[in-house]
């Protein structure tokens, strides 16, 4: 096992990204199992933390398998390939996605309260996972954060396949990786001592502890007037 929980791995995730700790940045989690560890990155780097609402449209009769994402703002992020392989029909898909969204706003409603969205317009925004599988959630909570006038995307996860950390290059300006996996990837929680669900008050207390700490200055949306020198890619071959 590489890392022995979501706090051990998000710790780890944010020693490879000091350079972000006093620039205009945001981190967002990807809900549940991402906040834990994005609470960890935003602790270390000083900056504010929110959630990232995106759903995982999956295919019906194996619903962990993802063949597309929704999320807010009206973003979706689909694998035609994959759709077409599963047999999946234009209704199947329409009604999954629906039922995703209904669920993704309920979600965000419960997990920040009376509490606005952080502000991701102009700001560098480090969108963190407990780890990558197939990209297509990663992909579509890039998607949201360009949507809302991000400035540069960074996308931080422990654990990704090889392939897939090459990959997401494509959505985010950098990818940070503790750990790229090869061909023995099977799955994200085979990184993980304990690697149990998250539950939905874990992350409403994480984003309320985080919004009440008070460790991070109110950061107006203007470009900051350094960049950090990121590589495009950070990882370390497992």
């Amino acid at each position: 096992m590489l890392f022995r929980n979501r706090v051990d791995a998000g710790r780890r995730l944010a020693e490879q990204l000091q350079e972000y700790a006093r620039h205009d940045v945001v981190v967002v989690g990807l809900p549940r199992g991402g906040v834990p560890v994005a609470f960890e990155v935003a602790s270390a780097l000083g900056a504010p933390l929110d959630v990232i609402m995106v759903r995982k449209l999956g295919v019906p009769f194996q619903r962990e398998l993802a063949m597309g994402a929704v999320g807010e703002g009206g973003v979706r992020v689909i694998n035609d390939d994959l759709v077409h392989q599963a047999r999946v029909t234009a209704q199947e898909l329409s009604s999954i996605e629906g039922r995703e969204r209904a669920e993704m706003d309920r979600r965000a409603t419960r997990y920040r309260g009376s509490r606005p969205p952080v502000p991701l317009a102009g700001r560098i925004v480090v969108i963190v996972d407990d780890g990558v599988a197939t990209g297509s959630t990663a992909r579509a909570a890039c998607a949201v954060a360009r949507a809302q006038g991000a400035r540069r995307v960074v996308l931080a996860v422990p654990v990704a396949p090889t392939d897939e950390v090459a990959g997401l290059l494509d959505c985010a300006d950098a990818v940070v990786c503790v750990e790229a996996i090869g061909e023995q990837f099977v799955a994200v929680g085979q990184s993980y001592a304990d690697f149990a669900p998250v539950r939905d008050a874990e992350v409403a207390d994480l984003l309320d502890r985080a919004a009440h700490r008070g460790d991070f200055e109110t950061l107006s949306p203007v470009a900051a007037e350094a960049e950090p020198a990121t590589p495009s890619r950070t990882s370390n071959q497992g």
